[in-house]
């Protein structure tokens, strides 16, 4: 670990001490949880950020009778269990709190180390934790005298602070854009429930509505993807399955590929193309994405191809898909299924409530408004999040110093 010049280099446990907790047992439910008042903090509590409430709550009486410590405000948490996809996350109390055997509590020496700064230092070297669990044991955990062992470049006290407070801004800004995507995701899921079923009538539009099966209302037969495995590739055609359908949209991320010779032959069943809906029939049951843009690819068996042929009216069905209404329908129809999966003809089935096409095209517009302006802020959120990633790298290197 280089460290710039006026910065000294030191471990956690030279600068802190450090200890443990416990789960108290279950069995006395009544007499180590209920109407406790002590926060308890667990693996899942941690999100790398400061803690000011935790999921369960101990009593008193679990303090005094096992091996608990409340722990102070500024002492700082490190998962040690549950695999790379948990160890390392971390946690500034905000309130006083107890922990569970899975967490490292650091109480720093704050004349020589700031928590907040040992925070950041935590959150940007998480991929540390990796080496050191997977070269010392079998399973991927790390244990306290890894979190002591832990370095640190250290600089004056002052400058750790001020690096802390810099972070600390884009964490609030990044803060403000979670409350902000949450609030405008609920105003849409309310618009949604409104608009389409007829709660909610757009100015100018009181055409009755109908009730229809969707083989009624696309021409093209639904299909799905090929039955058969293909061989991945490293690159070529990408070649989606029910997990890249994410939150109504596709994931182009973490994508499987095949190769050009296998997309066709895999078309000549079903080759997705922009404007169609893909909704998943198997697996994950139920999720929906629209494609919205031109480019060469294909699905796996467990997704289904709608294709509306007016682009606009495609749009309609796509969010009816999403209805409340609809997510009753399959979950019905998965129930009732051997395997829980849905079949073709069930997704042919399936009933929307569906107005005149003027009224379809509205409703399409209102949402797909929201839709694009939550795309806006999330892409500012990633943007914001790769900035602090940026700051993290250049401030806790010491190449950008702030004093």
């Amino acid at each position: 670990m280089s460290v710039a010049t006026g910065w000294d280099s030191a471990s956690i446990g030279s600068l802190a001490t450090t200890s443990s907790g416990t789960t108290p047992s279950r069995a006395l439910a009544d007499r180590y949880y209920r109407g406790g008042s002590i926060p308890w903090v667990k693996t899942m509590d941690l999100a790398n950020t400061k803690i000011f409430e935790t999921s369960e709550r101990v009593t008193d009486q679990a303090v005094r009778e096992t091996s608990l410590t409340v722990y102070p405000v500024g002492t700082v948490l490190v998962a040690m269990y549950g695999g790379f996809q948990q160890i390392g996350r971390t946690g500034l109390l905000c309130v006083p709190a107890a922990v569970n055997q899975a967490i490292t509590a650091v109480q720093a020496d704050t004349a020589r180390l700031v928590p907040e700064y040992l925070l950041a230092t935590l959150n940007y070297r998480v991929g540390y934790w990796r080496s050191v669990a997977s070269s010392s044991r079998k399973d991927p955990n790390i244990t306290g005298n890894d979190v002591r062992a832990f370095p640190i470049a250290l600089p004056p006290p002052k400058e750790q602070r001020a690096i802390a407070e810099a972070l600390s801004d884009v964490d609030a800004l990044l803060a403000g854009l979670d409350r902000l995507i949450a609030k405008k995701r609920d105003l849409k899921h309310a618009a949604m429930q409104q608009l389409l079923t007829g709660l909610t009538r757009l100015p100018g539009h009181n055409s009755q509505w109908e009730v229809k099966t969707l083989r009624q209302i696309v021409r093209t037969p639904i299909t799905d993807g090929p039955h058969l495995t293909p061989t991945f590739l490293d690159d070529g055609i990408p070649f989606l399955s029910v997990n890249n359908l994410v939150g109504g949209r596709i994931d182009w991320r973490d994508l499987r590929f095949i190769s050009q010779e296998d997309h066709e032959q895999f078309s000549r069943k079903c080759r997705p193309r922009k404007g169609d809906i893909l909704i998943g029939k198997a697996a994950s049951v139920g999720r929906v994405a629209f494609v919205d843009r031109d480019v060469e690819f294909n699905i796996w068996s467990p997704i289904a191809v709608i294709r509306v042929d007016d682009s606009h009216a495609a749009r309609f069905v796509y969010y009816q898909l999403q209805s409340a209404d609809l997510a009753k329908q399959i979950t019905l129809l998965t129930n009732a299924s051997s395997q829980g999966n849905i079949g073709m003809v069930d997704i042919e089935r399936l009933k929307l409530s569906v107005p005149d096409y003027a009224e379809q095209l509205a409703i399409a517009t209102v949402l797909s408004d929201m839709d694009s302006e939550l795309e806006a802020l999330e892409a500012r959120h990633q943007k914001t999040r790769a900035l602090k990633q940026a700051m993290m790298q250049e401030l806790l290197t010491g190449r950008i110093r702030l004093i």
